[in-house]
């Protein structure tokens, strides 16, 4: 696999593995839309996700006002289109009505900023590493919600559609509970390496005993509560997330119906989540607990299955750790904080391994059903 164009300057280790790492993630970001066409790439499929076009042209943006422009020193390659690809000053409600570049435009864009930015690296290589970190899992991510339009669109392809709708190893865990003692535990990153904002300071946390679900809810499981009336009974279901099912007509989403019955149900908002938890006589873990069970079972062997499959959503509202400090920038998860957002963990059959990890935070409205979302119950000891 052939790294990022530079120059003929040596090129130190780090530099090297990470145009190495770069290069592979644009890679994959232009082989996931190669064979969508313009209609296809520029077309508005919901109102809360971007046009692919759009995404292709934010990915090129933000690697050059990051790396190009604030780590490199250099003007921006077109200063013209940093408002149109900033997150904040475009939201996705607007991003099919606005003139953005073509599909084959986004792709020129995002050659030349990738070769300025490889130009970069190759003169200062990669200092502390955060910027360029970031930068890559930024287009990492991206990826993962360019999916999630595809799947919407159904325009996802046949093995990408396969990996999301695999059923778990035969040879995994039944349906169960792991029993995790009480404990204190470091939650969060540590000090070495990469994380985001949200992930740190590490902190100690004092967990009581809990039950945790060794596998995530399946498809199977999903259809028995919603034919027994998980939909109509009142009783299951919190006010708001009564009122939103109602409003919308609410039903259990296609892909659970269509799904191998013994893969993990996807699709899956909070508020159904929740629903079905209390159905169960069970909870949604915290995030603390969540996070509890994954390094426990790291530490002692035990199996928690399924993880990475399908993103959990857990109890918890999106905040800051105690001492938080944003960085590099009070946008990318300060600005979301609060009781409007859920926390969800482990990632799913879609997030690149560079990005999943056990401290990774992931968050979401409790109405969303697009994230490749789904569930595992939680229960008192």
């Amino acid at each position: 696999m052939a790294t990022r164009a530079i120059n003929t300057t040596p090129l130190s280790p780090g530099a090297a593995q990470m145009l190495q790492a770069m290069g592979a993630a644009r890679e994959q970001t232009l082989a996931l839309v190669a064979d969508l066409d313009e209609q296809q790439l520029q077309r508005v499929y919901s109102p809360i996700m971007s046009p692919l076009a759009w995404d292709l042209g934010h990915i090129a943006a933000y690697e050059d006002l990051w790396l190009g422009h604030r780590y490199g020193g250099l003007e921006l390659m077109r200063p013209e289109l940093a408002t149109l690809y900033d997150a904040f000053e475009t939201p996705r409600a607007v991003r099919g009505e606005i003139e953005a570049l073509s599909p084959a435009d986004a792709k020129a864009y995002m050659a030349a900023v990738s070769a300025r930015v490889a130009e970069v690296i190759a003169e200062r290589g990669v200092g502390d590493g955060v910027l360029c970190e970031m930068i890559l899992r930024h287009e990492l991510q991206h990826a993962e919600t360019m999916r999630q339009t595809m799947d919407l669109a159904g325009l996802l392809p046949a093995a990408e559609q396969s990996r999301m709708q695999a059923p778990l190893s035969t040879h995994a865990v039944p349906q169960g509970w792991l029993e995790i003692p009480a404990g204190t535990f470091a939650m969060g990153a540590s000090e070495l390496g990469f994380a985001y904002d949200n992930e740190r300071p590490r902190h100690d946390v004092q967990v009581p005993a809990f039950a945790i679900g060794q596998r995530p809810v399946d498809n199977g499981s999903w259809m028995r509560f919603s034919e027994g009336g998980g939909y109509e009974r009142r009783e299951w279901w919190s006010r708001e997330g009564w009122a939103w099912k109602e409003e919308y007509d609410i039903a259990h989403h296609p892909a659970a119906a269509a799904g191998h019955p013994e893969a993990p149900v996807c699709h899956v908002s909070w508020f159904e989540a929740d629903a079905f938890a209390r159905a169960h006589g069970a909870r949604l873990p915290t995030e603390a607990e969540w996070e509890r069970a994954a390094t426990w079972t790291q530490q002692t062997g035990s199996e928690l299955a399924g993880v990475g499959r399908v993103w959990e959503w857990t109890a918890s509202d999106f905040n800051g750790y105690p001492g938080f400090v944003a960085y590099p920038y009070r946008e990318y998860s300060q600005v979301f904080f609060g009781a409007d957002y859920r926390v969800l963990r482990g990632g799913s059959w879609a997030t690149h391994p560079r990005v999943a990890s056990t401290s990774f935070r992931n968050w979401d409205l409790p109405q969303r059903r697009q994230i490749f979302a789904g569930v595992r119950l939680a229960r008192d000891l």
